[in-house]
């Protein structure tokens, strides 16, 4: 089978012929029909992500497809379920062996280039507005990075959620898109003051920052006295340092997101959060975007559309 391959931190992936694994115990074998990508490839291809194999291995975190062979003591899913995977490699190639656990069983009506790019992306979102920071109805949230694959969805589960969502993106085409999903303002980063333009609105009571860098420290300084920041990334490449002084001052609450930890950290949070997600999805309350889809033999290309932060919403690549 074909599969993009990490072979060293020194050189490019790229694509090669390995062998079709089989799986072992607990474990599905899935037939690939999309990959969706995440910065967390980016950052993988370069040896820098927190939870980065060793060399060689296969890029993709999330995956959808079908399952076409289980491991001893598996019973759900069965063979022939379409799930959707939170795989942490192995994506971005025809055929992937993941734990069974790791595996949901999407709705019938879901294509699967939306189901690869949604557990990571909603997920991430539904978790930090509702469990981390508690979003209420009538509170006033930010988004930076409001038309990228996380943002994206932040607004659209935040005015979902009854929040007034502040949008802050990239250009008057990016802030469409976010003010489409839901957004009921328009922040652009490029020709405004980030500050000023969400004081003028009352300030913030909630941000979700998946930039990091200077919009952070706007942002910071545009919350509302006992707000809260959710710290998703860091796409703008820097990792702002936080006053902590004026976190006492305004009584201002900084609460890390990393979906993934959950596995270990509290799974029954993870669950809960993707079977409200895939409910409202069912109910036609969800609207996945897509801003590119890219064959399997055109992976670098796509990795790069995800670097260069052109697109809006999710990369996929379909295999």
């Amino acid at each position: 089978m074909r599969a993009f391959r990490v072979t060293s931190f020194d050189a490019p992936p790229g694509l090669e012929e390995v062998e079709r694994p089989k799986p072992g115990a607990g474990e599905v074998l899935v037939e690939i029909a999309a990959c969706g990508l995440n910065f967390a490839d980016l950052l993988m291809m370069e040896g820098k992500y927190q939870d980065t194999p060793a060399p060689p291995f296969t890029l993709g975190i999330e995956v959808a497809g079908t399952v076409r062979a289980v491991g001893e003591g598996v019973t759900n899913p069965s063979p022939g379920a379409r799930v959707a995977v939170f795989a942490g490699q192995g994506g971005l190639a025809e055929f992937g062996v993941f734990p069974a656990a790791r595996c949901v069983v999407i709705p019938d009506q879901m294509p699967f280039d939306q189901a690869a790019g949604f557990l990571v992306a909603y997920g991430t979102s539904h978790v930090a507005l509702a469990h981390r920071a508690q979003l209420k109805p009538g509170e006033r949230l930010l988004v930076l990075g409001a038309a990228g694959g996380v943002g994206l969805t932040a607004v659209e589960l935040g005015a979902r959620m009854g929040a007034e969502v502040i949008a802050s993106a990239r250009g008057p085409a990016k802030l469409e898109v976010a003010k489409a999903a839901g957004a009921a303002h328009l922040v652009d980063s490029e020709a405004e003051d980030i500050r000023a333009a969400v004081k003028a609105l009352g300030g913030a009571d909630v941000v979700y920052d998946a930039v990091g860098g200077a919009q952070f420290d706007a942002a910071l300084r545009a919350t509302n006295p006992g707000g809260r920041i959710l710290v998703i990334g860091f796409a703008s490449g820097t990792v702002p340092e936080i006053p902590a002084n004026y976190l006492l001052v305004k009584n201002i609450a900084v609460h890390g997101l990393f979906w993934g930890g959950y596995l270990r950290l509290a799974p029954e949070v993870l669950t809960g959060s993707l079977e409200r997600l895939f409910g409202w999805y069912a109910e036609g309350g969800l609207t996945p975007h897509i801003g590119g889809r890219y064959p399997l033999d055109q992976a670098t290309e796509a990795l790069a559309f995800l670097r260069s932060r052109r697109g809006t919403g999710k990369v996929i690549v379909t295999v």
